[in-house]
């Protein structure tokens, strides 16, 4: 099956994998054409369901899950999102590493629309819950002072390059609550800041990904010119640039699962050793029933 079920109803798949490469598809990609031998499998997590089932199969020889980050379809409103179910399910199913794809608005002329944004930078604007893992009991206050994996930046940067995609290998995301888009003066705001790109949904997802020990990268695709712009954002432009860019995405994403197949799986850059220094309550404090919550997450520490 190349991942395109024709009842689109979840099946029985494989058991987790470790060293999987996680892959979450924003507005416009909700299916990954380049998967081989692909099962749509459903994963419970003590946080709730994911945003829909997760396709597991292979690219380029490399194990991955794909999850559609508003499910097949686009139900799930950017609030609507359960992160932390999302998170916790491609960690379950043996992920190390999150490559996630979201549509975005551009505050700079330098960055047009059909535009790949490497984000490594957020600016938080959103008022949504289920921001973290910890609390009930045990805490953690872990490192995001550098959001994005480095490692994974390397191969995801090539990949652009030899892909010949226009790109830029750095930007700040401001994600905001949505889901409606901002402002004019909120643009304007944004735009005199500095910021690059604005977004719905990198937030929370990134902070979970970081105390879930994943390495996280984010590749912004630029379908408009945000609120700042003469022009008003029209959805219907949006739909059309987001089907193009949804092709190179898969491109994208299946060179990067081919320059990552064959190396080992420690980060090198700290990512997963995060909770080694960030849960701050002792060990023998810690509440039974929230130990054993978070050992399906991180069952090197709470195992």
């Amino acid at each position: 099956m190349d991942g395109r079920p024709d009842d689109g109803r979840p099946t029985s798949g494989p058991l987790a994998r470790p060293g999987r490469l996680g892959l979450i598809g924003g507005s416009g990609l909700y299916r990954m054409a380049a998967l081989r031998d692909g099962a749509w499998t459903n994963i419970d997590t003590p946080w709730g369901a994911p945003s829909d089932a997760i396709l597991l199969g292979t690219i380029a020889g490399r194990d991955v899950a794909f999850l559609p980050r508003h499910g097949r379809g686009h139900r799930l409103a950017p609030d609507e999102i359960n992160y932390r179910a999302n998170i916790a399910a491609l960690k379950a199913v043996g992920c190390d590493e999150i490559l996630a794809i979201s549509a975005v608005g551009s505050f700079r002329e330098d960055i047009p629309p059909g535009t790949f944004v490497m984000v490594d930078q957020y600016i938080d604007r959103t008022l949504r819950g289920g921001r973290s893992f910890f609390g009930n009991g045990i805490v953690a206050h872990v490192p995001f002072g550098h959001p994005t994996c480095a490692r994974l930046a390397v191969p995801i940067a090539e990949a652009l390059a030899a892909l010949s995609l226009p790109h830029r290998t750095a930007g700040t995301m401001v994600v905001i609550e949505g889901p409606q888009f901002s402002t004019r003066a909120e643009s304007q705001m944004h735009r005199t800041a500095g910021f690059d790109v604005v977004g719905m949904t990198g937030l929370p997802e990134a902070r979970l990904a970081r105390e879930a020990e994943l390495c996280y990268a984010s590749v912004a695709m630029v379908t408009d010119f945000d609120a700042w712009a003469d022009s008003a954002v029209d959805v219907a432009e949006i739909i059309q640039v987001l089907g193009a860019n949804a092709e190179r995405a898969q491109a994208l994403v299946e060179e990067v699962a081919r320059r990552t197949s064959s190396r080992s799986t420690p980060c090198g850059h700290g990512c997963d050793r995060v909770l080694d220094t960030g849960v701050i309550t002792p060990r023998a404090a810690w509440p039974a029933a929230t130990a054993a919550k978070l050992a399906t997450l991180a069952p090197r520490v709470f195992g």
